[in-house]
This record gives structure tokens, sequence and C-alpha cells, in this order.
């Protein structure tokens, strides 16, 4: 386990062990007043391993975890699926190789034509969320996608960068707390690798905002879920956003927009494109 993940994992636990509610544990109050947080050897006892081994793992020491013992320290600290997949894979043991590459400047040519079939917003995502390639109705929707240059052209950098993105996001707060959520849960395994290192430091050095939502240490697993833009020409759209992956490509995502029935969203889109070709 690298030093970096090590660290990630230690805070993790810290984070979260100083959020639990002590009443819902049938725990006492610390003091008068303090409700919140439990001791270390409090989770150490309910997870039935040492105080100086758990006050070690917090502290990032190189020692070893088995998947048992995270999945039990997961339970004391009432993890979400997302968050105890989190944990595992700071600590080793998750499916995804650490070293697997981030970035993929271009999807498939098979993965491109299928885009090209939809007639809805459609776009493929790389590991790091470099956006790989998208279909017509995705650059009608987002017009400033083909004059983004290869560097920039990352689902997050765009999210916390791009001025005009975010203007047509009337829920920025909600969707940008989401996809830093979803990110670190993607990319736990990859985390300390120098391409990671540097996509965050340049994410965080260009946006406070995500600085502090990366802090935050919010896991999410990717949900389907209603997405609106605020198009300037088209205005309202109401999605809804699914992810599929390609079984021979399953290092790319697949993220598609599918308008939602009883909205105008589909009329709307149709139009839109067919003004640009006329």
């Amino acid at each position: 386990m690298s030093v970096e993940r090590r660290r990630e994992l230690g805070q993790f636990l810290r984070d979260r062990r100083g959020n639990l509610v002590r009443a819902e544990l049938g725990l006492p109050s610390i003091g008068r007043n303090r409700t919140l947080g439990l001791r270390r050897e409090e989770i150490a006892a309910f997870a039935a391993v040492s105080v100086t081994w758990y006050t070690w793992l917090e502290q990032g020491r190189d020692i070893n975890a088995s998947r048992q013992v995270l999945e039990s320290i997961a339970r004391v600290l009432t993890l979400t699926a997302a968050e105890t997949a989190y944990l595992l894979a700071m600590g080793g043991y998750t499916p995804v190789p650490a070293t697997e590459v981030m970035a993929i400047e271009q999807a498939p040519d098979h993965l491109q034509r299928l885009l090209d079939a939809f007639d809805f917003p459609a776009f493929a995502v790389a590991p790091d969320w470099g956006i790989a390639g998208w279909n017509r109705a995705y650059a009608g929707l987002y017009t400033r996608i083909g004059a983004v240059g290869p560097e920039d052209r990352n689902l997050l950098w765009l999210i916390f960068t791009d001025p005009h993105l975010r203007q047509m996001l009337p829920d920025w707060e909600e969707t940008s707390r989401h996809f830093v959520a979803e990110f670190r849960a993607e990319a736990g395994a990859r985390l300390g690798s120098a391409a990671h290192t540097t996509l965050l430091k340049r994410l965080g050095e260009a946006s406070g905002q995500f600085a502090k939502l990366w802090a935050d240490r919010g896991v999410e697993r990717f949900a389907s879920r209603q997405r609106v833009f605020l198009h300037p020409v088209a205005g309202e759209l109401v999605f809804e956003q699914h992810r599929l992956v390609p079984s021979d490509a399953p290092e790319l995502h697949l993220v598609m927009y599918v308008p939602v029935p009883g909205t105008p969203t589909g009329e709307r889109m149709r139009k839109l494109l067919a003004d640009e070709t006329s």
C-alpha cells in the first residue's frame, strides 16, 4: 500500500469516526455536551481489534489490515456501501489495478459509432474523467466541447472552471458535490499515482470549491438521476442521466442524457439540432 493511500485511509477513518452520533450506538455523551464522535478505544472494542493497532491504522503506519478487519471497522463506522468499497480500495482490496492507465484521449471507433447512433446527448468518460468522445447531440447541448483542448477536456475540470457550463446548471452546488464524491469512489485504487496526484493538484489550485469538497471526503457510487440544464438557446432541458460500461472497454464509461418523458426536452433538442444544419 502506498504512503498516500495509507494517509488517506487514516484520515478517512478519523473523519468518519468524528461524525458518528454516540446516542445512535448506545453510548453516552462525552462530558456534558459532546454527542458526536467515538474514541479510538471505542472503535477498537466494537471492531474487536487492539487500540494500538487501530491507532496505527489511523496514523497511516505501514501495517497489514485484512479485508475482514476493514469490513468490521466499516460496520462499526456505519459506512455506506460506497464508503465501504472506498475503504477496501484504500486497503488494497479492489479488482481495479492501482497502476491502471487513467488518461484515454479518444474512444475506440466502434464506441464512437455507438455514441453517434444516439439521438440524445452522450459521451465517453476515461478513468480520469477525461471526455474521450461525444456525439452531435452532446455538442449541441454543450457547444464549447469541440473547442476545449485535450488537456482541459475533463468533466471535473470543466464543472469547476467553465463559467459557461456553470450557468447552465441551476443545481450546480448539488451536481458538483455528487461528481466529486463519485470521482473519489472510483479513483480510490489509483490514489498516489502520478497522474491522479497531478490532476488533484491542478483542480485544487484552480478551484477553492473543489478543494473544499475533496477535503470533505464524500464518497458515493454513481446513481442514475435527473439532470437539468438551462441551454442559452433551447431553454430548460430535463434529462435522466445513465451510465453504461462496455464489456470490451471497461476502462471507459458511456454517459447518456435521455430526455424525460412528459417534458419538451426531446422536441427542443430535435429543433436545436435541426436549426444547426439549416
